[in-house]
């Protein structure tokens, strides 16, 4: 079973994943800054000075944390713009190696089939 484990563990996709999961960690960090200290300064600029984390409602002994929310929401929206923007990139790579690859070959004439050709040795054996 420990040789079926480390098996599993070795294939690329695994490990691929792996990677995937500790650079999207590292991208999540990078989000959360530009969105905290740039996006967000920046938009409470414009609509005149509003921090969105303090921005929140209670009832009773609840508190709705909606500034929170909305972090998420751009968050999210930034990282699935940057998503789509790399996923265009990979396929505009891809598809430019398909289409070498796709490339009509244009064909060599070909010669007569061997029909034909049976059809001439006939003709040339009755003309003798």
């Amino acid at each position: 079973m420990l040789n079926e484990f480390k098996a599993f563990i070795m294939r690329g996709n695994v490990m691929d994943m792996a990677v995937g999961i500790i650079i999207g960690a590292a991208f999540t960090a990078i989000v959360t800054s530009l969105v905290d200290d740039l996006v967000n300064p920046l938009i409470g600029l414009i609509i005149g000075g509003v921090d969105f984390s303090s921005i929140s409602f209670g009832l009773g002994e609840a508190q709705f944390m909606i500034g929170n929310f909305i972090n998420a929401v751009i968050k999210f929206v930034i990282i699935a713009w940057v998503v789509f923007l790399l996923v265009k990139g990979v396929n505009r790579v891809a598809s430019v190696g398909k289409k070498k690859e796709e490339a009509p070959v244009e064909e060599a004439p070909k010669g007569p089939t061997s029909e034909e050709l049976l059809v001439e040795i006939r003709d040339a054996l009755k003309a003798r």
